[in-house]
């Protein structure tokens, strides 16, 4: 009688081939349908948590962005609607976050290509007969595992993050010299930070090693007795092979740098959300947390377009599934 109860009352009754809701919603059920709603059902926990510990927090911030919000003691959050005098305070008057800003643009334009270039290099050192190589494979991605914000900071501090060869030589003020002043200051950040940044290539170096042994060796085998050689079948075969790949990490490589716990911006907005401050306060570091994300957004775009797969490709592979059916 319960079981019964349980698939027959007025919130849900089933049938055969539906599902009853409030006893006006039919819904027919399909096996498309029933495998979607298990899966629904098993992330239903995650999608809660993200709606009440993520999206909530974001629509706020994007509320507090067009807001004065300050906070007393016994008045509590006092907020006051100033449309976007905050945006237009940042971009007329706040250049040290513009100028910031313009330094992570140039700053990931030059450290995304050197990392992935890196990343490849060794990933295709890795993937040879090589004795030991499973303990060299695990000796790159430790670092990921191991090292958090304090450890960096501390290593930072240290000098640990630079050639000693560098300082010695006084490469960094030779290359400033004859360099103009938004390409000196990366160029520099990329001298002094080059081990943490190769110490960070673990995951790019797992994604480029997993999507070299999916290759087909006997493509390569094919190649060698046509007579190419390993340089032009690096080009022809390997690389354009990898194209999905090199997206996925130039894409996680972004949203590593955006996030790094040394990022200038990131540091800049903390230091601005002075609860107490009747000048900037969350409603001024919520604005600069948007144009951070806007322009962060965009560069994703601009990687999409570049090593994105293209529109007739995509209608290729999906005539070729149709055909395989």
């Amino acid at each position: 009688m319960k079981k019964k109860w349980l698939t027959n009352n007025w919130l849900f009754k089933k049938s055969n081939r539906e599902i009853i809701l409030f006893n006006c919603l039919k819904i027919k059920i399909t096996n498309k349908r029933r495998k979607a709603l298990i899966g629904y059902l098993f992330i239903s926990i995650w999608i809660i948590g993200f709606l009440w510990l993520a999206a909530y927090p974001l629509f706020m911030s994007l509320i507090y962005s067009f807001q004065k919000v300050i906070i007393s003691g016994e008045r509590g959050v006092v907020t006051s609607n100033i449309m976007f005098d905050n945006y237009i305070a940042i971009f007329s008057q706040d250049l040290e976050f513009l100028n910031h800003l313009q330094e992570f643009v140039v700053q990931l334009l030059l450290y995304i290509p050197i990392i992935l270039v890196v990343s490849m290099i060794i990933a295709m050192l890795l993937n040879q007969n090589i004795k030991l190589r499973g303990f060299f494979r695990a000796i790159f991605f430790l670092p990921v595992v191991i090292t958090s914000g304090p450890v960096i900071n501390e290593l930072l501090s240290q000098g640990a993050g630079t050639i000693p060869l560098i300082e010695s030589m006084d490469i960094l003020a030779t290359t400033s010299s004859f360099l103009p002043a938004f390409l000196a200051g990366p160029l520099a950040s990329l001298f002094t930070e080059i081990i943490m940044i190769l110490w960070f290539s673990g995951v790019q170096i797992v994604l480029f090693l997993a999507g070299l042994q999916k290759l087909n060796k006997e493509i390569y085998e094919a190649a060698e007795i046509d007579g190419a050689s390993s340089w032009e079948a690096f080009w022809k075969i390997t690389l354009p092979s990898m194209r999905n790949i090199i997206f996925v990490a130039a894409i996680y490589t972004t949203v590593m740098l955006a996030t790094f716990s040394n990022n200038k911006i990131i540091r800049y907005i903390q230091s601005s959300n002075v609860m107490f401050s009747s000048d900037k306060g969350f409603g001024y570091s919520s604005a600069l947390a948007w144009i951070y994300f806007a322009v962060i957004v965009i560069l994703l775009l601009v990687i999409v377009l570049i090593l994105g797969e293209r529109k007739e490709k995509r209608v290729k592979n999906k005539q070729k599934r149709r055909r395989d059916r």
